[in-house]
């Protein structure tokens, strides 16, 4: 699992040696929220706020187990235009920081919003295009770990 590298000067631990170098903060935050289950929280939360703005085919994906994954939790759903993806992406954001407290580590692709990551350490989310979304087709590259489709609400 995790090779202890810590030095006073430096903050960084190797997570394995395949994945690289995290930072050791968000390592910590992310063991943290995987032991508390706070995780599920905030994917909880993402679901309500992608079913808000009517994103739809939202398949959450349980990647606990694998050993190598980026996270706990991908998250990912499509929105029907340009728009919807911003906003869907704008309000999961929103809402994870009002009802978890927490905000990304990082996102992008707003600029075309074609597919919008929000990484939250131990969740990533990914807003597509329905086109985008069969392209690069994330439920089959994690097709080991085990999914959930969450029904549409129309």
């Amino acid at each position: 699992m995790a090779c202890n590298l810590l030095s006073k000067k430096t903050s960084y631990i190797i997570l394995n040696p395949i994945i690289s170098v995290y930072n050791y903060t968000k390592y910590k935050n992310i063991l943290q929220m995987h032991n508390n289950k706070d995780f599920k929280n905030i994917t909880n939360t993402v679901i309500e706020a992608i079913q808000d703005r009517k994103g739809q085919s939202i398949t959450a994906i349980d990647l606990t187990e694998i050993e190598t994954a980026p996270a706990f939790s991908f998250i990912v759903c499509q929105g029907r235009s340009t728009s919807q993806v911003a906003a869907i992406a704008d309000n999961i954001r929103e809402e994870v920081h009002k009802k978890c407290g927490i905000k990304p580590y990082n996102y992008d692709g707003y600029r075309n919003s074609q597919w919008i990551i929000i990484d939250y350490g131990s969740v990533m989310v990914h807003v597509f295009l329905p086109e985008f979304r069969e392209f690069y087709a994330l439920e089959n590259l994690w097709g080991d770990a085990p999914a959930t489709k969450i029904p549409d609400i129309d």
